[in-house]
């Protein structure tokens, strides 16, 4: 018996599982303990007996759990909890997080008349925790001091930071409290002269070479670093807004950062695939222009057809939001500043087994869309049909879980000719959105960034902004997004199409082992946090 299926059906219509729990507990408890636990408003005991039951237990109405497969079966499954998900769609509002509150440590402590030097002497937790919360720059800026060594001016104002030459020549700036000086460098608070100094400025955070760059006007200004010696084999690059366009929140992002920070990663990735296939391009020190980039695609797709790359994959993802725990563990992203990664991913790669100089074959490198072609392939045996037309058909026809009538259910938060803007029907996170490409008007389908048109590349910029203004709307602080593409290859399917995911973490759900296991717990029904999202574009000029 197959158990990896898809919520995803030939008919149009979604299938899924619903627990309706009944069942009997057998009781072995030995004995009982009653305690007095507290008293309640109308000043009467309070005690545990209810925690030590008599006999054998019946459990004849227990919550219903609505068991939803992932349309792509290795993401896992979904689960909703009816008493949950109800309660969501009857308070609508319960979809969003609070603003963060105001706090200032320093009014504290001239109110209460405290030494100003308390902030100096509070231990590191609790540094590290006014350091991610306070909205008050006069902390701040203590605690800036406290984390590293500043070059002053005479008048006691930062220029620079002070930096320790070693012997093998390196030259480090001198940080005292590492998890310290990012915590409050990425506060948003923390006056623009020190955020400069400390990690905005280009050269703040380490020697990665600019080599590419969305050139600065007065709508924005990206730059793109090479991070060589990266954890993605053979490099990859990172487009970070400038320093004289510092965005720290994705409502401050507007459609023309959007183009710089994707312009660069569809420049580099056909840059580098013009190298690996010899083709010939514009040299100079100067991005390509839409026209130039266009032209150089159309290249590539064209020598593709006799000639293999050894690259076949892209890779891109994007951390939004950065945080970090009292305790020093880190929440998400290595820094504050909008930025997006991306790098190319080989076909194979050479296979070893004890002697890291003998070569025994190659191994498939891995890309994350390799999964979503499995699954197609699975797919089409399991039912005789393709995946993505019925994924499609059935979130066009989608029908609500809960059978109203009185509320939405479309999953649909946005689309445009070219993509769509959705709510999968089963969210691994408990806000996750998905941009995908629809046929153009000859049926041909966009699988990956290369087969992507000028229009295309347009949506795309415009559906990931559109994902991140909804989730930003609704007080999502910290979100990865993904790409599935489809391999770099003539002979790669069709019609698989181009997906991105966007997983937002939200406060009450760090991932433990229900989500190591691939079991995502959901308290709301997807057609109501379309609504949602929907309602936060409307309101988004």
């Amino acid at each position: 018996m197959n158990r990896l299926t898809s919520c995803v059906t030939p008919t149009g219509q979604f299938i899924y599982g619903i627990h309706k729990p009944r069942y009997t507990v057998a009781n072995v408890r030995n004995n009982r303990k009653i305690e007095w636990l507290g008293h309640n408003t109308q000043g009467r005991p309070v005690d545990n007996s209810r925690n030590f039951p008599d006999g054998t237990l019946p459990i004849d109405e227990a919550d219903w759990v609505f068991e939803i497969p992932n349309p792509l079966p290795f993401r896992g499954r979904t689960y909703i909890n009816k008493e949950w998900a109800d309660a969501s769609a009857t308070h609508p509002e319960r979809i969003h997080l609070p603003a963060p509150e105001s706090f200032s440590f320093s009014q504290l402590i001239d109110t209460a008349n405290l030494p100003d030097t308390l902030i100096a002497q509070l231990p590191s937790p609790l540094q590290l925790a006014l350091a991610t919360s306070s909205t008050d720059p006069l902390d701040l800026i203590q605690l800036a001091e406290l984390s590293c060594e500043f070059v002053k001016e005479s008048d006691q104002q930062p220029t620079g930071l002070v930096y320790e030459l070693h012997p093998n020549g390196q030259q480090n700036p001198i940080i005292h409290n590492h998890a310290l000086f990012e915590s409050v460098a990425n506060n948003p608070m923390l006056p623009a002269s020190y955020q400069r100094i400390m990690v905005l400025r280009p050269g703040a955070q380490g020697g990665s070479e600019i080599v590419g760059e969305w050139p600065h006007d007065e709508a924005t200004h990206v730059y793109e670093y090479l991070r060589r010696n990266s954890y993605i084999a053979h490099g990859h690059y990172a487009a970070n807004m400038g320093d004289n366009a510092v965005r720290y929140a994705t409502g401050n992002l507007s459609l023309e950062d959007m183009t710089g920070l994707r312009h660069l990663y569809y420049q580099r990735t056909y840059l580098r695939l013009a190298d690996e296939l010899k083709i010939e391009y514009k040299q100079g020190q100067c991005r390509l222009e839409f026209s130039e980039l266009e032209e150089l695609r159309q290249k590539i797709l064209a020598t593709l057809q006799h000639q293999s790359s050894p690259f076949t994959a892209t890779l891109w993802g994007w951390n939004y939001g950065f945080d970090y725990a009292p305790s020093g563990y880190r929440l998400h992203a290595s820094h504050q500043q909008i930025h997006q990664q991306y790098a190319l991913i080989p076909d194979q790669v050479p296979a070893y087994s004890g002697n890291p100089t003998s070569e025994h074959g190659s191994l498939p490198a891995y890309g994350c869309g390799d999964m979503v072609a499995a699954s197609l392939e699975h797919y089409h045996r399991e039912h005789n049909s393709e995946f993505f037309p019925d994924y499609i058909n059935c979130i066009k026809n989608n029908q609500r879980m809960d059978d109203r009538a009185d509320l939405e259910s479309s999953l649909i938060v946005w689309q445009d000719q070219q993509v769509m803007l959705f709510v999968p029907k089963a969210q691994t996170s408990q806000w996750e959105l998905q941009l995908i490409t629809l046929p153009d008007r000859a049926g041909n389908i966009c699988g990956n960034i290369l087969e992507a048109d000028s229009d295309m590349r347009h949506s795309l910029d415009l559906g990931i902004l559109k994902a991140q203004q909804a989730l930003s709307g609704l007080g999502a602080r910290m979100v990865t997004s993904i790409e599935f593409p489809k391999r770099i290859d003539p002979d790669s399917d069709p019609l698989h199409h181009l997906l991105l995911a966007f997983l937002p973490r939200l406060p009450e759900s760090p991932g433990a082992f229900s989500e190591a296991q691939l079991r995502f717990i959901n308290g709301h029904y997807p057609e109501d946090f379309a609504a949602a999202c929907r309602r936060q574009l409307f309101s988004t000029p």
